[in-house]
């Protein structure tokens, strides 16, 4: 419109309340509020329509790892649309960019991963996911093999498989779900469900609900496991360092196909390529979106483990599925750049031999405030966990939404830090240097006494 440059943000704001449905959001009360506008972006930086700087310590929403900006990733997508803007994968077709793409996530994940099943996003690679250990069983003889199981607190979407596969109840709660077929099990989150022992003994006991729900459910009807290698929209819940391997053994014991759904996880997040590889399990199936691109355009899909692709390649028939953009050349020239500017410039193990190591150092100096319980990191993502008392973890009343007062000091302040409950949470873009690490968690300790000035004041602490 020839009128966009002049418009004020309270015009963008009208015009977003009148069209536009948000995500995850109650549409009467933003309209009433006012949504944030962002203008502009660079490297670890937004700024909105009233100019405001904010440093996006969420990558976007766990996705611009490589930050804002990079000319690499706009000049493949340029030349893509300029050379071929897009083509569809069926037909028996296929585009240059697709399949040079498809060779490199082979050579980049973990070994047992020669194929690849593109979609346009994490939720479409986990209904992939669905029909995918579905079929297989169906092709080995064993279609009574249907169940899957997951766990309470995670998130695998918000399509209608996809968020049944999810363990949030909130969701679940609208639309019937979770559909047929999809079981859940407890989360390994020691805070709140094991404080009473070790961290060790409490990844092996947490684990163990898994083979104590696979014999509830019968060895001979359930299909996989599929979980997070770290929780991240459940509040980056880091696992006990038993707890994977116990997963694997469960699932190797029992023939059941292990899942690692690493749409926020891969390509870096947490200091390897894959969050299988920092936990040491070997999933049969692999999502992944989001950091295939960094976030600049959308694009997702499924790493097929060899036995997987094995059956349905050679006794597997027509696998009916698939989508209108699997393979999108735009999508894949994009990713293509995305994977290479992180091989060439060692993003990933900057990650994990300093800037990692850098945010968990800062991040532990937090334990002390007085309303922090609970301090976790995993590479570049990082969670604070409020508590009343910190002895016993006591929470805050839930009425209260502390996270969410923490939050609004967080947008007042230039900060983009998430809120998931009484727990706050970062995941900066991967290119962050140590320096915006020090200005992040100065923004990141101003919030947090700002929320405790609050506390106060209330007479909640």
């Amino acid at each position: 419109m020839s009128d966009a440059p002049t418009r004020s943000t309270q015009d963008w704001q009208a015009a977003d309340a009148a069209h536009y449905l948000h995500p995850f959001t109650d549409f009467k009360a933003l309209a009433a509020k006012g949504s944030r506008v962002i203008a502009k972006a660079d490297n670890i930086y937004l700024w909105d329509t009233d100019g405001n700087k904010i440093l996006d310590a969420m990558s976007g929403l766990w996705c611009v790892n490589v930050g804002y900006g990079r000319r690499e990733l706009i000049d493949a997508a340029t030349r893509q649309m300029t050379e071929l803007p897009f083509y569809n994968s069926f037909f028996q077709t296929a585009t240059k960019p697709a399949i040079e793409l498809a060779e490199l996530l082979a050579e980049v994940t973990p070994p047992q991963f020669r194929h690849v099943f593109f979609s346009g996003s994490g939720s479409e690679g986990n209904d992939t996911v669905v029909r995918m250990v579905r079929r297989y069983w169906d092709v080995l003889g064993q279609p009574g093999r249907q169940v899957i199981i997951s766990r309470r607190n995670a998130y695998h979407g918000s399509t209608m498989a996809g968020a049944s596969l999810g363990g949030m109840s909130g969701m679940h709660a609208q639309g019937g779900l979770p559909i047929p077929g999809i079981v859940h099990i407890e989360q390994p989150f020691w805070h709140e469900l094991g404080r009473d022992i070790g961290r060790a003994e409490f990844g092996l006991k947490a684990a163990r609900w898994l083979e104590e729900k696979i014999l509830e459910v019968g060895t001979d009807k359930v299909a996989a496991f599929i979980g997070e290698p770290v929780q991240g929209a459940g509040g980056v819940i880091v696992p006990p360092e038993t707890y994977w391997p116990e997963i694997q053994r469960i699932c190797d014991k029992y023939h059941v196909l292990l899942v690692s759904d690493e749409v926020i996880c891969g390509f870096g997040r947490t200091g390897e390529w894959f969050g299988c590889e920092r936990f040491g399990f070997r999933p049969d199936l692999m999502t992944f979106a989001k950091g295939v691109t960094s976030g600049y355009v959308p694009l997702g899909g499924v790493m097929v483990g060899t036995r997987i692709a094995s059956a349905l390649i050679d006794r597997g028939g027509e696998f009916n599925h698939g989508y209108t953009y699997s393979g999108h050349p735009v999508a894949c020239a994009v990713a293509l750049a995305n994977i290479r500017l992180l091989q060439r410039e060692g993003i990933v193990e900057t990650v994990r031999d300093d800037t990692g190591p850098y945010l968990a150092q800062q991040f532990a100096a937090l334990a002390g405030h007085p309303l922090v319980g609970e301090v976790q990191t995993c590479g570049l993502m990082g969670a604070l966990q409020f508590v009343k008392d910190k002895t016993s973890g006591a929470p805050f009343p839930t009425e209260l939404e502390l996270g969410m007062v923490c939050r609004a000091h967080c947008f007042g302040n230039g900060l983009i830090m998430r809120a998931v409950g009484d727990r706050m949470i970062v995941a900066p873009p991967l290119v962050i240097t140590r320096a915006q690490i020090d200005e992040m968690m100065a923004l990141v300790r101003r919030c947090l006494d700002l929320t405790l000035a609050d506390a106060v004041r209330h007479g909640w602490v």
